[in-house]
């Protein structure tokens, strides 16, 4: 037997809508509900391999329910545009797949259903209709099954005429009747006032029909339904007739013609999932998941690996844009990292520079051209991900002069939630391009490609009003943080000796103490040796079991602090450990050659903005510990002649809470200079400045911070070991007096549910899909990242902002100190001492000027001989 598949397309777009995280692509076109109704419609094919495959779609022009029934379907929510904005490229999809689409003013999707069913189940073809829509049950039959669309868009029930009545206890055509009854909240269906389903279902059950009902109203039991029957007997009538979905709609219908078809239009179709970022689904449509050939880069190129042929054709090139990518060799010490090959393109040709060849050929010729080529003003630069090329020309004397664009730190800025940002992705992002073949054939395709790519960025960075952003802050920024790769942070490598030893002693006094409170030795690094020591032989109580045993996470210790005094020396012992292996030993292994640690600043790997740094990780050094702060001795000046500058934002996410949310009550205690903790613990706690005791500070400090991270009172109630009501006290308190920042809260959830994103005060933009979800606790975590992110993002561009000023502020002075790290908050500078004064001064005029604010920015600065002692 045949089979017809009949998707109903308005329903299962909607359902998709809702039930997916919110999904974009590069051009801003919301997807979701395109994705879910694709993931559906392949799996219904693989499922029950159809002959026939149709969509239907409503129209927006009344239909006769609306002509007959004013009221029908009234006060349903407008769809938003998210939604809307999907069905028109839905349909373009679907014509290029060949799939069928049925729609008719003056019809519901529905009714083309049921004629569509009806058509096909005369002729012997049996029938599967896909909707979220009930309605559609009253057509299940022998060879029609309607499936139901349930949780998600995984989860499905199929329904034919056996499972209606025993499910439901009525048939599909007595479902109307039941309908007639009850109305239908969601089409506006008035049915009779009083009777609900279960009425409904019990009196269509009894009597057969809504006609027999009515004749029997006498017999029934209860006066209210009996009188509401006899009342409303039109209006029950008239409800059933506006539930029958019609089955006889006057469309003409070729069977041949709704044949699936083995050809369609390939090339269409994979263009246009690719352009809205589907590999998945192309993955699963077999005449797409091909390689395609149409749209194959193929580059004649020119390979240089001499450095007079260098010269010969680099000299030429004049007044033109050069497009760059290029391969790093070596290990990741600085001083062992070098240029492999570059890849160029200039005025349309194409070319691989063997740098690495040319440099064991003819060293100083390569360096000499090289220079000649990268400062030449004339000729502007277009790199991707230029940073650690810079970094390496750095150490040859070589600076790149007139780079105008960077096109990875584009792509980051328009998408910062991708893992990596390479030229092939966006090739096949944006231009629609396979770039295959291998690493130096991508390569030189992908410069090949780049002006293109250049084009689409640089335009999309106009568009998302990012022009400040990207030119002011993120690409001057790049030459920051080479040179500060570049300078390092000197380390005295026999004070970490020291340092290691100092640890050793500690480790071995808690291992001991430890031993003797439990009685034994043991691993205290093995959770299953642990978990037996705390659960079996002290008969502490079990909060988690694992697979293979007991739990000992610090989640689990942290709960069992106050029931035993080992607990705290075993976090405290995790913490030491930890300490050692990653910044006592973990140090020794990238000191490089000049004892200094040159770390590489990564600018494209957080979604807020914050820089990170990896090889090591210089900005996680905890500070809370005394042994943690121990790690920071070992840091130290360049020579005698310097001293470690620290420069600190004093409460800069708060400060950025207060401006953006203009609060007065908050600006005002910045303007004052209050310490914002203490006025916080004033306001809260309802005592004068001068109560304050030191717990309440702390305690009101946790508040500060956590209402800018979307604090519960649940968690506020655990973070100051308060109870839930107390918290909540706290909170709302702190609400009344900063009415604003309650008011900046509710609103920016509200713009995020509406844009899916949010954006900070230099509109860097963040995509919150999370937000849209049906899952309350990623929804909450959504909410938070709404509340949070235009904060801690504004926090992140200034700091940035900051560091692009000093920098050139010291360049331009020519002075020969230097910024060598960036913490989160703070700048970190090797400054010589005869140039102390005027590096404070400037460093604190740059920071606290950066950007005008409604309340002013503070900057807390010290130095030292140490990185310790500068903190």
């Amino acid at each position: 037997m045949e089979r017809l598949l009949v998707l109903d397309g308005n329903s299962l777009m909607n359902r998709a809508f809702y039930a997916l995280p919110e999904l974009t692509n590069t051009d801003g076109l919301h997807t979701n509900g395109i994705y879910g109704f694709m993931t559906m419609l392949i799996k219904m094919r693989d499922e029950i391999k159809p002959d026939f495959i149709v969509t239907t779609f409503d129209r927006k022009a009344p239909t006769f329910r609306h002509k007959e029934y004013e009221d029908y379907k009234a006060g349903r929510k407008k769809m938003p545009p998210e939604l809307s904005e999907q069905f028109p490229v839905l349909k373009e999809l679907l014509e290029k797949l060949a799939i069928n689409i049925f729609e008719i003013d003056g019809f519901e999707a529905d009714d083309l259903i049921g004629t569509l069913a009806c058509f096909a189940k005369e002729r012997g073809i049996e029938v599967y209709i896909v909707t979220g829509d009930r309605d559609a049950l009253q057509l299940a039959d022998d060879n029609v099954k309607v499936v139901i669309n349930k949780k998600g868009m995984t989860e499905k029930e199929i329904y034919d005429k056996n499972r209606m009545i025993e499910e439901y206890g009525v048939t599909p055509l007595q479902f109307i009747d039941v309908k007639g009854l009850m109305g239908d909240n969601s089409d506006n269906i008035p049915g009779v006032p009083g009777i609900g389903p279960k009425t409904a279902f019990k009196l269509i059950q009894e009597y057969g029909s809504l006609e027999n009902v009515l004749d029997n109203i006498e017999k029934l039991k209860g006066k209210k339904v009996k009188e509401n029957l006899e009342t409303y007997r039109e209006q029950a009538v008239f409800s059933k007739k506006l539930a029958t979905i019609m089955t006889n709609v006057p469309i003409e219908i070729d069977i041949e013609e709704i044949r699936s078809k083995e050809s369609f239009d390939v090339d269409g179709a994979r263009q246009l999932l690719r352009r809205l970022q589907f590999k998945s689904i192309i993955e699963k449509i077999p005449k797409l998941n091909v390689p395609e050939e149409k749209n194959e880069v193929n580059v004649e190129y020119t390979l240089i690996d001499e450095a007079l042929r260098f010269h010969s054709v680099f000299s030429a090139i004049k007044n033109t844009e050069v497009y760059m990518t290029y391969n790093i060799g070596g290990e990741s010490l600085y001083s062992k990292i070098y240029i492999d090959k570059i890849f160029i393109k200039a005025n349309g040709e194409a070319y691989i520079v063997d740098v690495n060849k040319m440099m064991e050929d003819d060293k100083e010729n390569t360096i000499f051209y090289l220079k000649s080529f990268f400062e030449d003003r004339s000729v502007t630069k277009i790199i991707h991900d230029s940073k650690n090329m810079l970094t390496v020309l750095t150490k040859l004397n070589i600076n790149i002069e007139k780079m105008v664009f960077d096109t990875a730190i584009a792509e980051y800025l328009i998408n910062p939630s991708k893992k990596e940002y390479n030229l092939k992705d966006a090739a096949e992002d944006l231009l629609l391009l396979d770039l295959t073949g291998e690493d130096n054939d991508i390569k030189i395709k992908e410069v090949y490609v780049m002006d293109k790519i250049y084009n689409k960025l640089k335009d999309k960075i106009k568009d998302y009003d990012m022009e400040e952003l990207y030119y002011k802050v993120e690409l001057p920024l790049i030459e920051v943080l080479s040179s500060m790769e570049s300078c390092g942070f000197k380390v005295e490598k026999n004070k970490l000796e020291q340092i290691g030893e100092k640890f050793n002693g500690e480790i071995a006094k808690v291992k001991e103490e430890i031993y003797n409170m439990s009685g034994e030795e043991f691993n205290i690094s093995s959770p299953k040796q642990l978990g037996k020591i705390l659960f079996e032989k002290l008969d502490l109580p079990v909060v988690k079991k694992t697979k293979t045993g007991y739990s000992t996470n610090a989640e689990v210790l942290e709960k069992l602090i106050d029931k035993h005094p080992i607990i705290e020396k075993v976090v405290y012992y995790r913490q030491l450990t930890k300490l050692y292996s990653t910044y006592v030993e973990g140090l020794k292994t990238v000191i490089d050659a000049d004892d200094k640690i040159h770390s590489s600043f990564n600018q494209t790997v957080t979604t807020t903005g914050r820089l990170s740094s990896t090889e090591p990780n210089l900005q996680n050094i905890p500070i809370k510990s005394e042994m943690g702060r121990e790690i920071r001795k070992v840091f130290v000046p360049d020579n005698d002649e310097c001293v470690i500058l620290s420069a600190d934002y004093s409460q800069i996410e708060l400060r950025v809470l207060a401006h953006i949310a203009d609060d007065e009550n908050l600006i005002n205690a910045f303007k004052h200079h209050s310490d914002i903790h203490t006025k916080t613990a004033s306001e809260v706690f309802r005592v004068p400045i001068s109560d304050v005791t030191p717990r309440m500070r702390s305690n009101a400090k946790a508040v500060n911070f956590g209402i800018v991270y979307g604090i519960s009172d649940f968690s506020l109630a655990k973070d100051i070991k308060v109870s839930k009501k107390e918290a909540k006290e706290y909170i709302d308190t702190y609400f009344e007096r900063y009415p604003n920042v309650k008011k900046y809260l509710d609103d920016i959830i509200v713009t995020a549910k509406k844009s899916m994103y949010v954006s900070t005060i230099m509109n860097r933009r963040r995509i919150i899909p999370e937000i849209a979800s049906s899952n309350k606790i990623i929804k909450g975590f959504g909410e938070r990242l709404a509340m949070n992110t235009p904060i801690q993002g504004s926090a992140a561009d200034l700091i940035k902002l900051s560091m692009v000023n000093v920098y050139r502020k010291i360049k331009e002075l020519k002075l020969k100190s230097s910024l060598i790290l960036q913490v989160h908050d703070e700048l970190i500078l090797n400054v010589y001492m005869d140039e102390l004064e005027k590096v404070k001064e400037l460093v604190k005029s740059e920071m606290e000027k950066v950007m005008e604010l409604k309340v002013p920015l503070e900057v807390d600065i010290e130095s030292g001989k140490t990185w310790y002692e500068a903190k």
